[in-house]
């Protein structure tokens, strides 16, 4: 980590704004006085996320689109550019999650997700390295997920995804530290966002393996948000908003067994309390 770095009127691209944690990290990052290209598939949200950043004194630029679209996603690029000049930053931050088998998990439902997620992700981060190096600096930066550091069931898939991102970001960032540009990834826990409803909608089971519902344990987006400008001001590799969950999820790497053990513990509970329920 270097000096902090002065935000204010270096632009933003937030990919996946119509809502939680991209949302809320667009009025963050117009807050301290960085121009914000809001691009997502949701005209409507991102006209009331622009206007509430304007109503408060910022700048921001609306592109419809959908991140698995290469093109789109160069459009992005160019329009945010005409729109505020250089751009500073790039957050990839599109992502959905599904429960599901593994298994059993179609072939087509698991490239769906890899094309969002992670491709996705890809479509926009390459692009803006390359603007970073022709302008000698820049940050980019993908929204992963505590889950990128371990597997759970029904979740391979998601799982997967974020671990893809988590791993490119670990490589690019050692590639382009030599040239001055700083890539993030970030690491959320559960988060009072869209992410769940639409995973529990998605449930083949009903089992809803990452539902946190029963204990309680989540973070708001804005505490995300606040996290990843604080990263953008004073850059490093990973982003992580739960430091208890960063230390277990170590312990989870050195002692692989114990894990499985809790994990077969709590899923036969839950297989449990489905059959209760359903009798």
């Amino acid at each position: 980590m270097g000096a902090k770095v002065a935000l204010e009127g270096k632009p933003i691209i937030i990919t996946g704004a119509s809502s939680g944690i991209g949302a809320a990290t667009a009025i963050a990052c117009a807050n301290v006085g960085m121009p914000v290209a809001l691009f997502a598939r949701r005209e409507d949200k991102l006209n009331e996320l622009k206007s509430r950043i304007e109503q408060a004194g910022g700048s921001a630029l609306v592109v419809v689109g959908d991140v698995t679209d290469p093109q789109a996603n160069l459009d992005l690029l160019a329009r945010a550019q005409d729109a505020f000049g250089p751009i500073y930053a790039a957050l990839a931050n599109a992502g959905y999650g599904l429960e599901h088998e593994s298994a059993t998990m179609p072939i087509s439902d698991i490239r769906a997700m890899f094309e969002t997620n992670f491709f996705g992700s890809m479509h926009l981060i390459q692009p803006a390295i390359k603007h970073f190096r022709e302008q000698g600096t820049g940050h980019a930066m993908m929204v992963s997920s505590c889950l990128s550091k371990i597997g759970i069931p029904y979740y391979a898939c998601y799982c997967a995804t974020k671990a893809a991102q988590d791993k490119f970001c670990r490589s690019m960032r050692l590639e382009l530290a030599p040239e001055g540009i700083h890539v993030s990834s970030i690491h959320p826990v559960g988060t009072k966002t869209e992410f769940f409803e639409t995973a529990n909608a998605n449930t083949t089971n009903g089992l809803r393996v990452a539902s946190t519902k029963q204990n309680g344990f989540m973070q708001t987006p804005e505490r995300v948000a606040d996290a990843i400008v604080r990263c953008l001001r004073k850059p490093k590799g990973e982003v992580w908003t739960s430091f208890p969950t960063r230390f277990a999820l170590a312990g989870t790497v050195a002692f692989p067994s114990l894990t499985d053990a809790i994990f077969k513990r709590a899923l036969r509970k839950r297989l449990e309390r489905k059959k209760l329920k359903n009798q």
